[in-house]
């Protein structure tokens, strides 16, 4: 399954970069990409080179890393939860994130100046980062109990700190003005537009960690789906355990929303798909859902971007319109399942 995923993954990658406005056959990419590693040497056409280079393969990287890093993080919350249904912004994730990007929008000049003159274009990211983290470390440290973190306890808290921040950004939106709700809107709605070498070369590093060791922990999610206490008698440091999966969400998904506004149902449909396919083995789960969550986000930004040219879709509602079907056929599936 994973030689499968990888193998599709490299020729979505392949058939994305080819299709816009200007149209560049595979012979094309292949050419142009084996140039740029040193492999071959000859003529290449110069303007679809630079379209490929600066324009397209930048997003498209940025799109396999984000869909990869959310579904992987949506894998990884369900394990920790026991849950097939949780998502990372159960923890505060997106609200946070959301809350402050609304904040920067609306309350820049007055609040963000020197935040935004220092950080030029990266401010909105920064700020969206920032709230994720705070939410996120806020939600975890309230859920400690006698020096351990309940999972339970995470739950509800997370509940607690999402209606707050939704609150919160509910009065900055009633405050903005019709500019500032375009922005909000077009934000919240998510986009890979905004792609470019720079962002791609300052998020890639943050959003690799995660991709790199959350499946090292497919082993002690495994043993924690029988419960914390037996998950300890079989070696798994559980304390350490909910830490790192939580840390590590945290950095992935605070740094993919930062550089991509907000993209639902993939951390939530996604692994659903996987363990459908190949069963409930984390060690499988999570980097299988890594793949198929860079399949899925790369087609869905080719959609995004083709479908109304030249204009652009928000991609969250491509995944949007895509995924809750599909979840809502997952879920009578296993209802009639269940009744059978």
């Amino acid at each position: 399954m994973l030689g499968g995923l990888a193998a599709g993954l490299v020729v979505t990658i392949l058939c994305s970069v080819g299709v816009g406005a200007l149209p560049i056959p595979v012979s094309g990419v292949v050419a142009i990409l084996m140039k740029q590693l040193g492999i071959a040497t000859g003529a290449v056409d110069a303007q679809q080179e630079t379209i490929l280079l600066v324009i397209r393969l930048p997003r498209i990287l940025l799109g396999v890393l984000v869909g990869a890093v959310l579904s992987m993080a949506g894998a990884s919350i369900q394990g920790l939860f026991r849950n097939p249904l949780a998502d990372p912004g159960l923890i505060g994730i997106s609200s946070g994130a959301s809350l402050m990007a609304v904040v920067m929008i609306v309350l820049q000049i007055n609040l963000f100046t020197g935040l935004s003159a220092l950080s030029g274009l990266y401010a909105l990211s920064l700020a969206a980062f920032t709230g994720a983290t705070g939410a996120t470390l806020l939600v975890y440290f309230l859920s400690r109990q006698g020096g351990r973190t309940v999972v339970s306890t995470m739950l509800l808290v997370g509940i607690a700190v999402n209606v707050l921040c939704e609150a919160c950004r509910g009065l900055l939106v009633y405050l903005a003005d019709d500019t500032q709700l375009r922005a909000i809107s077009f934000w919240s709605l998510g986009s890979l537009g905004g792609a470019t070498r720079e962002i791609l070369s300052v998020a890639g590093p943050f959003l690799l960690i995660p991709l790199l060791l959350l499946p090292r922990l497919g082993r002690s999610l495994n043993a924690f789906t029988l419960g914390e206490s037996q998950a300890g008698h079989l070696g798994v440091h559980v304390g350490r355990l909910k830490g790192s999966v939580i840390l590590l969400t945290t950095l992935g998904v605070g740094v993919a929303v930062s550089v991509s506004g907000m993209i639902g149902f993939v951390g939530l449909v996604v692994p659903h798909l996987i363990r459908q396919m190949a069963g409930a083995d984390n060690r499988l789960v999570l980097p299988a859902s890594g793949l198929l969550g860079a399949i899925i986000l790369t087609l869905a930004d080719l959609l995004a971007r083709t479908l109304v040219a030249p204009a652009e879709l928000p991609i969250g509602i491509i995944t949007g319109m895509a995924g809750a079907p599909v979840f809502l056929s997952i879920l009578l599936k296993n209802r009639s399942q269940s009744h059978a």
